[in-house]
Order: C-alpha cells, then structure tokens, then sequence
C-alpha cells in the first residue's frame, strides 16, 4: 500500500481518506473497555451514539451501534457506566471522521469491578503505598484546611459546619469538584494538587456522601490514589460511610468514617482544650499547694525541736561550761605561778646562801694575787709579796710579812 506524493504530484482528498480506511479495515473488530460518557438516543433513530473514555488516559472514541444492539443493555448502562465492547473500526471518507461500530455491548458487572479493585489494592499495597509508616501525622491545630468535595453537598455543610462549631477560627480553603462521573478523577486530582502545592493549607479533606460502589469508583482510581500517596500535605480521606472503603481510605493518612467524624478528627474542640488547661491548671495548683504544705509540715517539725525552738539554752549550757573552764584555767594558772613563786624563793636563797658575797659578809676576806689569783695556800706567797684584799665594803691592798 505504498503510494508516493510529490508537490507536483499530490494525492486527492479522496484517495488519501479511502487509504486511510483501507488501512482502519485491516485492524478488524476487538474487544474495548471504557466508560460512557456520552449517550444519544433520538427519538425514532435506529442508530444510537455513545462516546467511550478510557478512564486512565483522557482519550475517546465514539462509538455507533443499532438501537437493537443497545436496547439489550439500555436497562442497565447510562452515562459514567463502565461496559466491554465488541466493535470494529470503520472510517467515513466523506467526512474524514473515525468511530467504531459495536456490534455487542456488555457492562462490566459489580462482581467483576470489585475483582479489579482488590486486584489493584495487593498490588498497591505490595508497592508499600498503603505502609503505616509512610502515613504522616496531622496538625494538632490547623491554620488552614483544605477542603476538596461537591458544590453545596451535605459533606461540605457537615465539614464546615462542625469544624467551625469546634474551632471557630479556623479557615478553609474549599475546591468545589464533581465527586461522580466521568470528570470527578481529574477534577479531584486537579484539586488536591492545587491544595498541596498551596502555601498556607496545612491538611487536605476529601469528603463526599455515601453511595453506590459504581458512584465511589473515582476514589478508587490509580492515578488518584497515587497522586495523594505522593503529596506533601497531610491527606484525610472521608468518602462515604463507615461500610464503605474505596482505595483512597488506605493510601490516605487518615481515614475518618463520615465528613462530620473529618471535621473532629482535624480540628480540636475549643471546649474541650479550654476543659483541657482549666484540668491541668487545677492540677497543678493542687499540687504545688501539696508541696507547699508538705515542706510547711517539715519546717514547723524542724522549728518544734528543742535546739531551734530555745537555742538560747544551747548558748546558756556552753557558756556555763566555758565560765566553768576559765575559773579552772585561772586557779592552774594561779596554782603555777605560786607554786613557781615559792620555788623561785628557795632557789634564791640557795643562791644567797652559797653566793660568795654572803660568806664575805659574815667577816672572810679573799686574798688576790697581783696576776687576780685567789691564794688559797700560804706557800703559794712569799715575804713581802704584796696581795690584795677583798671584803664585803670593798678592798685594800696588804704585804706578807
């Protein structure tokens, strides 16, 4: 099917498109699944136009089918319905236009949508997303909540309503989203990312009401769900009621059982914490006051004792054995100092009593040389040797005879 064009040889319009289909024809019929997201069925018509989302990729295709095709399933598919489809291309040359003619129509039952979801829950799981220690802990008190739910839904009123019932001060950031059909999953991950990457928002609620497990598939989603296990921003996950566990409540950092229990799980209860201080606050008066009194008690049983209660007496008893000391000292020292008195006096007369002076006062005379010897012997002086005497007035000179 090679063909060749040149500037000076191009193709018509019209064997290009016919190309074009030679080559769609070659694919054959094949099995699609997707989601519907458009439906048209004119009154009168006997061709029925849907258009089919794959719901990973924003990529769609539309799909023609007799209305006896269609009226097979017409009770249990709509729009946002998930269905299998056997259908083959085709290509309208005149108008350049693809689309895939469906010949059978199958919608992909609960059973067999609940299959998938477990499926894609061990995987995620295995891959460690839903790990408790990769969940973050909340703010005890958020500055700012975001807030990502359906316009005017009864999750929004029961989120603020309560939030601000608990915590009046609290601020919110709120992004209205569809929360069901084939816009919710890029609408709510639009809004989450917005949220995270938002400054002042320090949680993330996603809340919307109950449903059906086909109205709560978009919080299922792999590409959501992957998106909040990535995100910064601490992510609550309050979808439906408490039955009800879409793939979000796992990979979320915490999963409250309905919006309202959201709202208590995320902000503190102003009474409460008030209650909280005024506790602890008597607490501690009780047990300072305990302390107080317990170190008085021990202050008035150390003052009650006799050595501070009378330490005067103490002072009294001591100074009595000192007064007592110091007479004692004075009669030792009295008692030396005479009995050193009177040995002194006898030494002194031993000493008068012996002392050469007394032995001349009673009338001997010493004899001395002309060298001061002290004659002793008479055969130590010759005749007419002249000596010197010495009494006890004084001395005189003298000559042996």
């Amino acid at each position: 099917m090679a063909n060749t064009s040149s500037p000076e040889a191009p193709l018509p319009v019209g064997k290009v498109s016919a190309l074009i289909g030679g080559w769609i024809d070659r694919l054959g019929a094949v099995w699609v699944e997707g989601q519907i997201t458009q439906l048209s069925r004119r009154p009168g018509a006997g061709v029925v136009f849907l258009t089919l989302r794959d719901p990973q990729a924003d990529v769609s295709l539309t799909v023609t089918c007799f209305r006896s095709v269609f009226d097979q399933v017409a009770d249990v598919v709509q729009e946002g319905s998930r269905v299998v489809v056997h259908a083959k291309p085709e290509w309208y040359a005149a108008r350049g236009q693809l689309s895939m003619r469906a010949s059978e129509i199958r919608p992909v039952g609960l059973g067999e949508l609940l299959a998938r979801l477990e499926q894609l829950k061990r995987r995620l799981a295995g891959e460690g997303l839903f790990a408790a220690e990769r969940k973050r802990r909340l703010p005890f008190l958020p500055q700012c909540v975001g807030l990502v739910t359906g316009r005017g839904s009864a999750a929004e009123r029961d989120v603020l309503e309560n939030a601000r019932r608990r915590w009046p001060a609290v601020r919110f950031e709120v992004r209205n989203v569809p929360v069901q059909g084939i816009s919710a999953v890029e609408r709510v991950g639009a809004a989450v990312r917005e949220l995270d990457e938002h400054p002042e928002v320090d949680v993330i609620i996603v809340a919307r009401g109950g449903g059906s497990v086909e109205d709560l598939l978009p919080f299922s989603d792999e590409g959501l769900v992957r998106l909040v296990a990535a995100a910064r921003t601490p992510v609550v996950s309050a979808i439906g009621h408490e039955p009800d566990q879409p793939l979000l409540d796992f990979v979320a950092d915490l999963r409250a059982s309905t919006p309202t229990d959201a709202a208590k799980r995320v902000v503190p209860d102003v009474g409460e914490e008030l209650a909280k201080v005024r506790q602890l606050r008597d607490r501690a008066r009780r047990h300072v006051q305990s302390r107080v009194e317990r170190e008085q008690h021990g202050l008035d049983g150390l003052r009650s004792r006799p050595a501070l209660a009378a330490p005067h007496r103490m002072l009294d008893g001591r100074g009595q054995e000192v007064e007592g000391l110091l007479e004692r000292a004075r009669r030792t020292l009295r008692h030396r100092l005479d009995h050193a008195q009177s040995d002194l006096g006898h030494t002194l007369a031993r000493v008068v009593a012996l002392s050469p002076a007394a032995t001349l006062e009673r009338g001997y005379a010493v004899l001395q040389r002309a060298d001061g010897t002290v004659v002793t012997d008479p055969a130590q002086v010759t005749a007419g040797e002249g000596l010197h005497a010495r009494v006890a007035g004084g001395g005189f000179d003298v000559a042996v005879a």
